[in-house]
């Protein structure tokens, strides 16, 4: 299957029935959308958390975050093999059910500690949610089909990130933090009873494999050992880094570098834009063009960004108006180049789509804390060390899609389905 004609038959698939497709693509967005929403939502309360748990390093805040995070990633590594054997459905649901729970648990949390343990469990549930999506559409469609119904998605589900913070102070403003996880029980609670009533099981019988730890490390080495699926992982998996480093700092970057105080929701709603402008403009076209044409080109264009970032910071000309519009193109880049990253490095397996799902979690989110979490502890009050983790990131992704692509960008290859 090439990338030219993998997308042949555009018809809506019937595999999600009986939802229609609209219907489906929401569905999708918001059992994804649990991930972004648990994350941005809790940005304006770091501060208060830091008070309530008497906590004066800034920089130690971030385990709020980077915890979730290593949740999400560690639970995809078992996620994808699970759902290749009993099926997506029953993992899907149990994943949200594990989430509610430890949703309802950093409610009642009475210290930090058991407060980190919540959030690492909510990354576990969350990491369902995760593997089960991409999944679920690689069960229904492939190739540039796919990389559509993944930006449509996220088109829906990126409204999450950019009106969460905002949100989030809203919460803030009539109770306290644990306010806020009271909204993301009820928000779990939703969508899973929606999933439960509404999501079919995408996988047929025939085509479930077994769970013998033999043919599940073979399904891993299939994975690993794919140029095209290892490749863009990594490259995303950096990308990804840049990005968590900037959500790890952002709220200490506009209230400490540029005073913005309470109003630091709505410039990050204005950043994350970027991602949203980009998931409808790669729907649009990434039919007519395809997905390497959109994502190289992007890539390159984060190149762009992160040289200019760092020339800015190095000489200390990086002013409120420019930092604010070269981080709406970073998000910009990033959102043209992640969906196609992924429907690329998805392409090669689909037959064994659960597994390879988790394990391109897996490695991405994981590779992508450890990268962000070093870029964020390194905030030392200026924007030096994120604009020259951001330059470091963008030239190792480019460097992977070059040896990945033979030095050629923006070409199609045939390969092996």
């Amino acid at each position: 299957m090439t990338d030219i004609n993998a997308d042949a038959a555009l018809v809506v698939s019937s595999t999600h029935s009986p939802m229609k497709f609209p219907e489906f693509v929401v569905v999708i967005a918001s059992i994804m959308a649990l991930n972004p929403m648990a994350m941005d939502i809790m940005l304006p309360a770091l501060p208060h958390l830091g008070a309530a748990f008497k906590i004066a390093d800034a920089n130690r805040l971030q385990t709020v975050l980077s915890v979730f995070l290593l949740g999400f990633g560690v639970a995809q590594f078992a996620i994808g093999p699970l759902s290749d054997r009993f099926g997506r459905r029953p993992v899907l649901l149990g994943g949200m059910a594990v989430y509610c729970v430890a949703s309802l648990l950093a409610v009642i949390a009475p210290s930090f500690e058991l407060l980190l343990l919540a959030r690492l469990l909510q990354g576990l549930g969350t990491a369902a949610t995760r593997v089960i999506a991409v999944s679920i559409v690689r069960d229904c469609y492939a190739g540039r089909r796919m990389a559509g119904v993944v930006s449509l998605a996220m088109m829906v589900f990126i409204a999450v990130p950019v009106i969460a913070p905002s949100f989030g102070q809203a919460v803030m403003l009539l109770t306290e933090w644990r306010g806020i996880f009271v909204v993301l029980t009820l928000y779990g609670v939703l969508a899973l009873i929606w999933s439960a009533v509404r999501m079919p099981e995408t996988l047929a019988v025939a085509d479930r494999r077994s769970i013998a730890l033999r043919d599940v490390l073979l399904a891993y080495r299939q994975t690993v050992t794919n140029r095209q699926t290892l490749g863009y992982a990594l490259a995303a998996g950096g990308l990804q880094g840049s990005l968590f480093a900037f959500v790890f700092i952002s709220q200490q970057v506009f209230t400490e570098i540029y005073h913005l105080g309470h109003y630091f929701p709505l410039a990050f709603a204005a950043i994350a834009l970027g991602v949203a402008i980009a998931g409808f403009t790669n729907a649009r076209f990434v039919n007519r063009l395809g997905m390497r044409v959109i994502s190289h080109g992007a890539l390159l264009g984060y190149v762009a960004v992160g040289s200019t970032m760092l020339l800015a910071a190095s000489n200390g000309m990086l002013p409120l108006p420019l930092f604010m519009a070269l981080s709406a193109l970073m998000m910009f880049s990033f959102g043209l180049m992640f969906a196609n990253f992924t429907a690329l490095a998805m392409e090669p397996q689909g037959h064994i789509a659960g597994t390879a799902s988790s394990l391109y979690g897996t490695l991405t989110t994981l590779l992508g804390i450890g990268i962000g979490y070093v870029i964020g502890q390194h905030y030392d009050g200026t924007l030096l060390p994120f604009a020259t983790g951001l330059f470091l990131c963008t030239l190792a992704a480019l460097a992977v899609i070059l040896v990945v692509e033979k030095g050629r960008l923006f070409k199609s290859h045939k390969m092996v389905s």
